[in-house]
């Protein structure tokens, strides 16, 4: 009766005397789960000598020599059945507990057990399934947000006499794309026209919606620059477009030289205007409401003092979590005056304009998170910039001063990063190319470096030199085959011209001189919660050593810093001499911490890999995306990898 029980009992026992665990009982559910059917009288190591290194029978060994019962839950055990060869895999949840004798003494073990492969089998699935769906909400939410990215312009325009930045923090909710946009449209006379806009809604729809509407408002602002025409031709596009209708936007035309400001808000809220020292006040709104509702428009007009910043933003910002409007429109105000006046987070090194959008978007979204796109569009009445004019003995050594200074009056501008590393790249190159000509049959050579902005924000920088291509003073030198010198500058000379848009040479009797033309801007701040931190975007050691450091790794690695240009080239040719011996060595050249690759330097580089080639031996160069060194190397199409070759390895 009692081995009837026994057997009846849906969980798995099973009864083991002595150390070697010699199997006395085991019940039904037991041999059916192990596939076992003559278990009686055989150590369980004998009996199942697969599960050997699976910490079973080793907590068997435990409880019998301790006396104290032990659990295990979900453990995955690989066991043979009879007549088979390959092992099945379940998962248990057993207990194992000791048994004792009339002494007290521990004569042997007892385990008990449930089957619990399918509660994991069904986990796991559901983790599997969880698990791709992530990926693809992942892979769709980076969609939509490159479709974002793209709808949006990539910069921001460089202008005399006004600095401009954005930012556009996406929204939390599932759906990353959404309608909110921002413009600022150069026209002539060194005007910008500015422009925030919101469409109803999220998703794909609300995005190809702002494009559009986006489209043709940039369009009548660059043809008319008439606010009101503008603002009239998307108004009318609403009445056609049902996705447009009771879209808003508010567009301001401002006149840096006169200081004037002339704006519509279409349904959309009124610009706010902070003095430099802080102090906010809101501009009133105008007449009409949002597109496509029947409304009639106007203008109306301020103006802004120098240092005064005007800041458009969508209703994202005002519509928080738990914020009353009206308290949401003073938090504003006042967030952007201490992030304009520097009052929040003390000298970041951020203009006046990027902190009023960086700066008042972190104090107030830390607080309360955000449901919407909140997109943020500043303007600041600075003061013209002054011209450079910079006078330099025609010698190599004059190339970083000349490239110091290009530098300075980028910055001074506002130009972002990239042009300023590709204006920089340009005038290190004309100017190595002036001082080596110039005037060969005197010691009087002199160089003449200018820049000045124009009202479209285009930068022109001019490198004059008064030497003479062939010296009149001497017969014509015979045909030569070209030098290691001549391909540099031939090189160089390309490379300027594919860093700007345009480069322009004239030369006569006097001299050659150089003309760079390049439109500038400056990138806005598309941004994510992770992102949202005011700090100021990475720059690639722009402002790093003079001098060039060369810095041996162990692994077969060199780590190079500073400019490579005709003054340190010859030194990089002899580091990466030494360090390959000869070329027989393999080795890896770090450019991260390059902030300046000219011609030179390349030729340095192709003939180490030429060098290295020859001995059957690699040289690979590493450049970071989005480096000095990785935009020109791919601007002459130069192999190299923009992975650490090191990451990864211990």
């Amino acid at each position: 009766m009692v081995c009837a029980v026994f057997d009846a009992l849906p969980l798995m026992l099973l009864g083991m005397d002595g150390p070697e665990h010699r199997i006395v009982a085991a019940n039904a559910a037991y041999q059916a789960a192990s596939g076992k059917h003559e278990l009686l009288g055989r150590p369980l190591r004998e009996a199942f000598p697969e599960i050997l290194g699976q910490q079973v029978i080793d907590m068997f060994d435990r409880v019998y020599s301790s006396g104290v019962q032990e659990t295990a839950r979900e453990w995955r055990v690989q066991y043979c059945r009879d007549g088979r060869t390959e092992p099945d895999e379940e998962y248990f949840d057993f207990t194992v507990t000791p048994r004792r004798g009339v002494g007290g003494e521990v004569s042997g073990v007892s385990m008990y057990a449930i089957l619990a492969t399918d509660r994991v089998r069904e986990r796991q699935a559901a983790q599997a399934r969880a698990a791709a769906a992530e990926r693809r909400y992942e892979q769709a939410r980076d969609t939509i947000t490159a479709l974002q990215r793209q709808l949006l312009p990539p910069g921001l325009p460089v202008l005399p006499g006004v600095q401009v930045a954005a930012s556009y923090l996406l929204a939390d909710a599932e759906t990353a794309a959404g309608g909110d946009w921002f413009d600022a449209v150069p026209l002539p006379g060194g005007r910008v026209a500015l422009v925030v806009g919101d469409v109803v809604g999220h998703g794909v729809a609300a995005s190809a919606t702002m494009g559009q509407l986006r489209a043709v408002l940039q369009d009548h602002l660059d043809r008319t620059g008439d606010v009101l025409d503008a603002v009239e031709a998307v108004d009318r596009m609403a009445h056609r477009l049902p996705g447009a209708r009771a879209a808003t936007v508010c567009v301001a035309l401002f006149d840096p030289g006169r200081g004037t400001l002339a704006y519509c808000t279409a349904g959309h809220p009124p610009p706010l205007l902070v003095t430099a020292g802080g102090q906010a006040r809101y501009l009133a709104p105008t007449a009409g409401g949002p597109l496509g509702t029947g409304s009639a428009y106007g203008l109306r007009y301020d103006r802004l003092e120098l240092g005064e910043v005007v800041l458009l933003y969508s209703d994202g910002i005002i519509e928080r979590p738990g914020r009353e409007p009206a308290a949401a429109t003073a938090e504003l105000a006042r967030a952007a005056g201490d992030a304009v006046a520097e009052r929040a987070f003390g000298r970041s090194g951020l203009p006046a304009v990027e902190r009023a959008c960086t700066h008042t978007l972190e104090l107030l979204v830390r607080a309360t998170g955000h449901a919407d796109d909140i997109t943020m569009l500043a303007a600041q009445r600075v003061a013209p910039p002054v011209e450079l004019l910079l006078e330099l003995p025609a010698r190599l050594s004059a190339v970083r001063e000349a490239r110091a200074a290009v530098d300075q009056w980028l910055a001074a501008v506002g130009a972002g990063e990239r042009d300023l590393n590709a204006v920089r790249h340009a005038t290190g190159e004309l100017v190595t190319n002036a001082a080596e000509h110039s005037n060969p049959d005197t010691t009087q050579g002199r160089l003449r470096v200018a820049a000045r902005l124009d009202a479209d924000g285009t930068a022109q920088i001019t490198v004059a030199d008064n030497g003479r291509w062939r010296s009149a003073a001497r017969p014509p030198e015979p045909p030569r085959s070209p030098g290691p010198l001549d391909r540099e500058r031939g090189r160089g000379l390309a490379m300027a011209a594919g860093l700007v848009d345009e480069l322009r040479l004239d030369r006569d009797g006097g001299g050659t001189t150089a003309t760079i033309r390049h439109g500038l801007s400056r990138p806005a701040r598309l941004l994510n919660a992770d992102e949202l931190d005011g700090q100021a975007p990475e720059r690639w050691h722009r402002d790093g050593p003079a001098l060039l450091l060369v810095l041996e790794q162990p692994g077969g690695r060199i780590r190079v810093d500073g400019p490579i240009d005709a003054l340190t080239a010859p030194q990089l040719r002899t580091e990466l001499r030494h360090a390959t011996q000869g070329g027989t060595r393999p080795l890896t050249v770090d450019l991260t911490g390059v902030n300046l690759l000219a011609s030179a330097g390349v030729s340095a580089l192709h003939e180490a890999i030429a060098r290295n080639d020859r001995q059957g031996e690699h040289l690979l160069l590493y450049a970071p995306t989005g480096s000095p060194a990785h935009h020109v190397l791919n601007l002459v199409n130069f192999p190299h990898t923009t992975t650490d070759p090191a990451a990864g390895k211990s």
